[in-house]
């Protein structure tokens, strides 16, 4: 399967539209690298078909036209014009060939993930509600090996086989979050820079910290797992900013 960015494409238009808010939303924050760190979206049953940012285009300027439609089972893709960014595509592209239940992945140098992802100890305690939202839910990456070319890739879909640890603290790199769609996913990418900018601005204060039990910290996550709506909202109410200031992104 070729990549479509060539030509006006309006398959998957939702999902399109969700995806390129989310992109809008992360520069906003100030979670985005410049022209680097890429989205991903599967449209088809297997998870093997997906949505991806082109290839060093900022994220401020992305629209739902401008993904790329790929195929990770496509074997000449990055021979073909408008091919995506190689460290993408051996990351993006690895997870989704190897891991279906990641629907959607999101994977970003933001600030504070980023500094918990070199420290030695790269455990997030559960010490506030955000925090406690990823007890025993995310997995740490202890072996970078340099820039996310194919082996790489695979490396890090193989960390991913719990369907229910959703977040990578990637270490010495920063952190990649999986999910059931653009609102879930990035929900859980926002909670998480929260909960590591808690976390770190906590040790900055030298003091010891409260630290939930495991009991408490679990019962939280779950409430949190639980609660109805709460990403699907979230999502709703950045495209309805996006909506009133007039943005392209849905263009």
């Amino acid at each position: 399967m070729s990549v479509t960015n060539l030509r006006p494409n309006i398959d998957h238009w939702q999902e399109r539209v969700d995806m390129a808010a989310t992109f809008r939303w992360t520069e906003r924050l100030n979670m985005h690298e410049g022209v680097a760190n890429h989205f991903s979206l599967a449209v088809n049953d297997d998870g093997t078909q997906f949505l991806m940012n082109p290839n060093q285009m900022h994220f401020a300027r992305i629209r739902a036209s401008d993904l790329l439609f790929l195929d990770a089972n496509d074997p000449d893709v990055m021979n073909q014009p408008g091919a995506p960014d190689p460290t993408a595509w051996g990351l993006h592209g690895s997870i989704h060939r190897l891991c279906p239940h990641a629907r959607c992945v999101m994977h970003v140098h933001s600030i504070h993930a980023t500094v918990l992802a070199t420290l030695a100890d790269s455990t997030l305690p559960p010490i506030d509600q955000n925090t406690a939202t990823f007890y025993n839910r995310y997995v740490i990456d202890d072996h970078f090996g340099g820039l996310a070319f194919d082996d790489e890739g695979a490396r890090c879909a193989a960390a991913l086989s719990d369907p229910k640890k959703k977040t990578m603290i990637m270490g010495n790199h920063g952190v990649l979050i999986i999910g059931d769609s653009p609102a879930d996913t990035f929900n859980r990418l926002y909670y998480f820079e929260r909960a590591a900018e808690t976390y770190i601005r906590a040790l900055q204060t030298g003091q010891k910290l409260r630290v939930l039990s495991d009991e408490i910290a679990e019962k939280t996550a779950q409430e949190l797992e639980d609660y109805p709506n709460q990403s699907e909202a979230h999502l709703s109410e950045i495209k309805a900013i996006l909506d009133d200031e007039g943005s392209t992104y849905a263009s």
